[in-house]
């Protein structure tokens, strides 16, 4: 079955940086979009950056545009998220997701499959 398993996450001072991966496994890795979705208290999950099934195309939500990079590896079936410049504001569960969509800004109703989830906790 597939499995999606982050690692990365953590507890760090605003203005910090952390690198979330997501092994994946179960599934042609190169056949799925790739997305890094978050979920804070309270919130709706959104979307904060996406990932073409080549790399070719990417997408950032404007709240992290600048600060955070999108990655993927197809050999080593992983997708990564390097999010630099913290704020408090990222504080959150972050989730890998993996979509048959074509696009990279994807949509919750556009998910496949889901990761079990990595916290991010930025202090101020």
């Amino acid at each position: 079955q597939v499995q999606l398993v982050e690692s990365g996450g953590g507890t760090v001072q605003a203005g910090g940086s952390l690198r979330l991966s997501c092994a994946a496994s179960g599934l042609t890795f190169n056949t799925y979009a790739m997305a890094w979705f978050r979920q804070a208290p309270g919130k709706e999950r959104e979307c904060v950056a996406g990932i073409t099934r080549t790399g070719s195309s990417k997408y950032y939500a404007d709240s992290v545009k600048g600060r955070f990079t999108i990655s993927r590896d197809n050999p080593k079936t992983t997708v990564y998220l390097e999010a630099n410049n913290l704020k408090p504001e990222d504080t959150a569960v972050y989730y890998c997701a993996v979509s048959q969509s074509m696009r990279s800004n994807l949509r919750l109703g556009d998910v496949n499959y889901w990761g079990q989830g990595t916290q991010v906790t930025v202090s101020s």
